[in-house]
């Protein structure tokens, strides 16, 4: 009998984490295009609190979703291409790069504060007066960095300027590092 074929390995994943208001996306497309640049094949996955929309009622694949009760829709163009799907269990990060982004080189996700990914934090004084970051807190080991306005910030990780030129390419140097295990990336 022959068993079943394994699961396929899931790409170095990791996450941007942090409050409401504090820079995610930004350094995530920052990131992102950086990792590209050298050459990755870079994949995203946002975390978001509530439903979204990415189909506008004014179109048909909109009219085939909600009127048409479709489990999926497929929206597809000469350059892009879309699936909406209809689903009653969210799956987890981890779950959604095996299934949809298993070609990737590097997987970006913002938020999933609650899962086990290694993380780096965005943390702004201007905006909140505490971090998520907890020296103490049981998720403290998932934790690669800390990028922060705020130079008097004291932690046992690394701190990024987050207004620094070259922040992006720093924080590359420490996913190829350490997430991505690449050899010979930047200490």
């Amino acid at each position: 009998m022959t068993p079943p074929p394994a699961a396929p390995p899931t790409p170095p994943i990791f996450t941007v984490v942090g409050r409401k208001n504090s820079g995610k996306t930004t350094l995530v497309v920052r990131l992102s295009a950086e990792l590209h640049r050298r050459g990755h094949r870079v994949m995203t996955i946002k975390h978001g609190a509530h439903t979204f929309n990415i189909d506008p009622a004014t179109t048909d694949t909109y009219r085939h979703y909600h009127e048409g009760n479709a489990e999926r829709v497929v929206m597809a163009a000469p350059d892009k291409f879309a699936l909406v799907q209809r689903w009653s269990e969210e799956l987890g990060p981890r779950e959604i790069a095996a299934r949809f982004l298993g070609e990737a080189d590097i997987i970006v996700c913002e938020g999933f504060k609650a899962s086990d990914l290694p993380r780096i934090e965005v943390f702004r004084r201007v905006v909140h007066d505490t971090p998520l970051y907890s020296a103490d807190a049981p998720n403290a080991q998932l934790y690669l960095a800390i990028v922060s306005d705020d130079g008097a910030f004291q932690s046992p990780l690394e701190l990024f300027d987050v207004s620094a030129p070259d922040v992006a390419q720093r924080l590359a140097d420490l996913v190829e590092r350490q997430v991505m295990r690449k050899v010979g990336a930047a200490p």
